[in-house]
């Protein structure tokens, strides 16, 4: 409520300003008229007199000083609107009664006054004015009559103008009321409409997708600052989208013609893969809305979704299958030792074969379920390379030259127990699926040159991978071998990621061929850890 005044009233000021601007040129202009006389003047009876240059030398000043409250000095507004409508009844009646009553028609400069005070008052005063201008008028007419002998038959027509300063009192508050409450209206949707322009102006900046309003001559009139980035056009301005992204605008003219789906893939100016979808609008030019989706963000979004599911899942794999595979294999034990005939040796065979297999997938899980953030250290490559060899050749029981390495002085930043289980997991791949003869699974390690990357290969004499499973093989739980758990090269990437490299399997005409790709100048400070393992 007191906002809805304060608006109201500073819109009335403004009203009464000018109300007093018009009695000032009003004044003005009966000052002129008393001192260069003409024709009109001659008829009022306006004849030039001391006490006419007094009352209009009054009225003028009277106006100016209502002029100059309303503009510096805004306090007590209807005491000063009652002021200025008490000045302008003395004066006006004051001309009437020198000029001969009513019948001189100077009772119209009244209903002018009332108007203007009705448009700008408020409430019961309206009818005050009205009130006390037709007391006046009378009072001034009967003071004719009686003293000035003005025609008797003059009152009844004082008496209509006074119903006449009621109705234009009543109907004037009445427009008054209603043009306040429109401007009132206006002011708080204008406010409204501010508000929403502004909260949804941030609402598509803090937007993770894109968003782009093309017009129907190809020009971005706006985009937010995701788009920018995305597609690389300027900040500020409108763009061509023929010149910036010819691919994008080829695909929207397609789809306004009706030759098209609503949609794009393609490339971004920063490399991004990304998704565009077109939408009409209502507006009366015929803008089109481009939302942009980064494609491989909602990818990592949906393998974040899916990590979080595995995690949930791995409190309950742990209880529910290890507890009772602990049993099974107590009892196969046990049964061991009892006397048992050669087809009962074979069954026992198989029974702990499957537990040990259940056992793997378990810890796999587990392991998978607990990755720890890394801490990147910066290796001597070749050295570590050397001594995972040396172990892993031991715990196998492989011969010599089955697996060859081969290296170059160098260092890669990694997480040491991570790189250990990343090249097992990949060695272990290889060393199965190979001939196991010499030089069957080779591990080479090699820089890439102005790039600040190393690469570590891991190659074997196998099938290779047919090309039907080649993108699934990073799939949780995808495996094409019968003893395998499908989690080996799921986490090897995964910890290749938390350690901000990579793991990517190469083309090759024979044999699998993957490639660790890490960087050997900087490490990764601990604490970001956790956003490249997001990534």
């Amino acid at each position: 409520m007191v906002n809805w005044l304060s608006s109201t009233w500073e819109a009335n000021w403004r009203s009464f300003q000018y109300f007093n601007l018009y009695r000032l040129v009003l004044a003005a202009l009966f000052f002129l008229a008393i001192v260069f006389p003409h024709e009109w003047t001659s008829r009022l009876n306006l004849q030039p007199s001391p006490v006419l240059f007094l009352l209009t030398g009054v009225y003028i000043v009277s106006t100016l000083a209502g002029l100059l409250l309303a503009t510096h000095w805004r306090r007590y507004f209807n005491q000063q609107l009652s002021v200025q409508m008490s000045v302008d009844i003395a004066v006006v009646c004051s001309l009437m009664s020198m000029a001969g009553g009513v019948g001189s028609g100077l009772s119209v400069f009244l209903l002018v006054s009332l108007a203007a005070a009705s448009l700008v008052g408020r409430g019961s005063l309206v009818l005050f004015y009205a009130a006390l201008a037709t007391m006046a008028v009378l009072l001034s007419q009967a003071y004719g009559i009686v003293a000035l002998g003005f025609d008797s038959a003059s009152i009844v027509q004082a008496g209509f103008i006074s119903a006449g300063f009621f109705a234009t009192a009543i109907l004037a508050r009445l427009l008054g009321q209603r043009a306040m409450v429109n401007e009132d209206l206006a002011r708080r949707r204008g406010v409204a409409l501010d508000n929403q322009i502004r909260i949804s102006q941030r609402v598509v900046e803090r937007m993770q997708d894109g968003v782009l309003i093309v017009a129907q001559n190809g020009l971005v009139s706006r985009c937010n600052p995701v788009a920018s980035a995305m597609l690389g056009l300027p900040n500020e301005g409108e763009a061509s989208l023929e010149s910036q992204v010819p691919t994008l605008a080829t695909a929207i003219q397609r789809w306004l013609e009706g030759g098209g789906e609503g949609g794009l893939h393609f490339c971004g100016a920063d490399g991004r893969d990304l998704q565009a979808r077109f939408e009409r609008t209502a507006s009366t030019d015929g803008e089109i809305l481009v939302f942009l989706e980064d494609v491989g963000r909602i990818k990592e979004r949906a393998q974040q979704l899916k990590l979080a599911s595995l995690g949930r899942l791995t409190a309950s794999i742990a209880h529910e299958i290890r507890n009772p595979l602990s049993a099974i294999g107590h009892a196969g034990e046990l049964l061991r030792e009892e006397r048992r005939v050669e087809m009962q040796e074979r069954l026992f065979r198989i029974l702990n074969d499957n537990v040990i297999r259940l056992d793997r997938i378990v810890g796999d899980i587990l392991e998978l379920g607990r990755q720890s953030r890394a801490q990147p250290e910066l290796l001597r490559a070749d050295e570590f390379c050397a001594g995972f060899l040396e172990h892993f050749m031991a715990t196998e029981n492989l011969v010599p030259g089955v697996v060859v390495l081969e290296t170059m002085p160098l260092s890669l930043c990694f997480d040491r127990s991570h790189l250990h289980q990343v090249l097992w997991n990949l060695v272990s791949n290889a060393l199965r699926h190979s001939s196991r003869g010499p030089g069957a699974v080779r591990i080479e390690l090699a820089g890439v040159a102005n790039d600040g990357r190393v690469e570590l290969h891991v190659l074997d004499d196998g099938p290779g991978v047919p090309e039907t499973v080649r993108e699934q093989i990073f799939e949780p739980f995808f495996t094409t071998h019968t003893q395998g758990t499908g989690l080996g090269l799921f986490i090897a990437r995964e910890l290749c990621a938390t350690n901000g490299a990579s793991l990517e399997l190469a083309a090759s005409t024979s044999g699998a061929h993957f490639i660790v790709a890490g960087r050997n100048d900087t490490c990764l400070l601990p604490e970001l850890n956790g956003a490249h393992a997001a990534k």
